[in-house]
């Protein structure tokens, strides 16, 4: 047997696991293993096939000839042969191209010194920096950047240390300016400044990504692709839950960034990840979620946000983005690629019961992108509408109820009948919910929490225009005032912070004066506990208090 036909043969029998499977697949692998390729195609293939059966695998003797065959990917003579063909593709000994956000881009560099260099020929906005770089040296060395007229990548030639590369001393000089986080990110993304991360030891890729400490469970029977039953499954507990101390929380959040690194993407609560706040579920046969909480000083004012890494035997097969509050939650669901056409439905029902259990919701929503809207073309292709509603999963808007009545009329005629994508795009314009405890229209995806900012704004611009950082002061003093904090000692730093920007809100909501002593004690746990170690535990405080829920609805009405 030759390589391609033991590729076509090992991909026939990948998702198969009958009792004659394994041997099927570990003839494959013994050949692939010796064989070598003649395109670049072929290549990806076999990486993704031996990905895929590190998550999924039979027994310890097809693991054993996976592992081995991954550990030495990178020295296979097609890949280095196909090396270039291969960039982007996240296999271990490719390179990696990509404009990353600043703040990854400097945690790429300390990280992996060396290895981050600028993507010169990709470079459009060379003169936007150029123009800029006097913010980026100190005042004495101002001066001679306009004595001198040189290139942008002359400059960074003498500015740079000599270890350092050119992309790296851009990373830490924007990491380095003086100004607010946030400021310093949207100045930094203005110049789109595209980096290459080199190969190397240690350097992220697709090819070696796995959570050691897991416990291997291996596919005895077929994959599970039946659609669960949304209802029993939230009734369902996972079989271990894990709060990680903070050592191995770091673990698990740089997990989840190379995950997207490797992937051309960047998630922001996995970049600004809190290795305190990171919590392990464990399910059934080896799948597993790595809650990831926001570090407090990035946490969003209302609701919380928690980032989901998913597991499969620890290999990184998908992450999923969750928002909470009002008991319920708002769902972004992602499988890698080389995953899908599996446990999609499987693994989503643990996902809404994971959810669960970190921010109480018992209602959930599906925004429009993740159904093909606002562009989402790969959305569209996939179904993805009718993957949620077959789920159980509601429209809430007339239009989308009727059309979605003319489909199902199309379909009971004519069982042959497919949804195209003209009609898919209209489905994808609004949110489809799943209530668990019966329809409310108090829930993420159609709360209007934007509503509340604004009466914030037109708060504070009534009693101090311009002068909103006054206004942020005096608003978190009178709100102390108001709901009987005397002091603020013992208090962190991060939850002093969280009082400041909750001040405003305090103070532009209604009506808190007649509240009872009780309850403003309580709306004053509910905002310290927004700066605390876990957001999960802001959200169980504040879906706990009526009034402040009322209040909240008001200021955005």
């Amino acid at each position: 047997m030759d390589a391609y036909a033991a590729l076509e043969a090992l991909e026939e029998t990948l998702r198969r696991y009958e009792p004659d499977a394994s041997a099927s697949k570990q003839a494959c692998l013994e050949v692939l293993a010796r064989r070598r390729f003649d395109d670049p195609d072929a290549v990806l293939r076999l990486h993704e096939a031996l990905c895929f059966l590190r998550a999924y695998p039979d027994d310890t003797d097809v693991l054993a000839r996976v592992e081995a065959m991954l550990a030495g990917f990178q020295d296979r003579g097609d890949l280095k042969r196909f090396r270039r063909d291969l960039e982007d593709s996240g296999i271990a000994g490719t390179r990696l191209y990509y404009s990353f956000y600043l703040w990854t881009a400097e945690w790429l560099a300390r990280r992996h010194p060396g290895a981050l260099t600028l993507d010169w020929p990709e470079f459009e906005k060379k003169d936007a920096v150029l123009g800029h770089l006097w913010l980026l040296v100190t005042y004495a060395e101002d001066p001679v950047l306009e004595e001198i007229d040189q290139s942008l990548r002359k400059w960074i030639d003498v500015l740079k240390g000599p270890e350092e590369t050119d992309a790296e001393f851009l990373a830490k000089r924007f990491h380095a300016l003086d100004a607010a986080p946030y400021v310093r990110e949207a100045f930094y993304d203005t110049h789109a400044i595209p980096m290459v991360l080199e190969p190397g030891e240690g350097t992220p890729s697709r090819t070696h990504a796995r959570y050691a400490p897991s416990k291997v469970t291996f596919q005895t029977k077929s994959l599970d692709t039946k659609r669960p039953d949304l209802k029993n499954t939230l009734a369902v507990d996972p079989l271990r839950v894990r709060r990680l101390s903070p050592r191995e929380g770091r673990v698990l959040v740089a997990m989840a960034r190379e995950a997207m690194v490797t992937r051309s993407r960047d998630l922001d609560v996995f970049m600004h990840g809190d290795e305190r706040d990171v919590v392990l579920y464990d399910w059934e046969d080896g799948l597993q979620f790595a809650a990831i909480g926001y570090k407090p000083e990035r946490r969003i004012l209302l609701e919380a946000v928690y980032g989901f890494l998913t597991l499969k035997n620890g290999v990184p097969i998908g992450y999923v983005l969750a928002s909470g509050l009002y008991g319920s939650s708002e769902i972004a669901y992602n499988v890698f690629d080389t995953y899908r056409g599996g446990e999609a439905g499987h693994v989503f029902g643990r996902v809404v019961a994971t959810v669960r259990h970190v921010l109480g919701s018992d209602a959930f929503t599906v925004d429009p992108y993740q159904l093909g809207g606002y562009g989402n073309q790969e959305g569209l292709e996939s179904g993805a509408w009718w993957f949620y509603r077959k789920l159980g999963f509601v429209p809430v808007d007339p239009d989308i109820k009727r059309l979605e009545r003319k489909e199902r009329a199309a379909m009971k005629k004519n069982p042959r009948h497919r949804t195209d994508i003209a009609t898919l795009e209209q489905l994808a314009q609004d949110v489809v919910c799943y209530f668990a405890e019966g329809q409310r229209d108090d829930v993420m995806g159609l709360l209007d929490l934007g509503g509340v900012c604004m009466g914030v704004a037109r708060y504070l611009a009534q009693r101090f225009g311009a002068e909103r950082e006054k206004g942020e002061r005096v608003c978190a003093k009178e709100a102390a005032a108001l709901l009987g904090v005397r002091s603020f000692k013992g208090w962190t730093r991060d939850e002093r912070t969280a009082w400041r920007r909750w001040g405003v809100v305090v103070m532009a909501m209604k009506g808190l004066g007649r509240w009872s002593t009780a309850n403003k004690r309580a709306l004053a746990k509910v905002i310290r506990a927004k700066g605390g170690r876990r957001e999960s535990e802001f959200v169980r405080l504040f879906n706990a208090h009526k009034p402040l829920r009322r209040a909240l609805l008001r200021l955005a009405a």
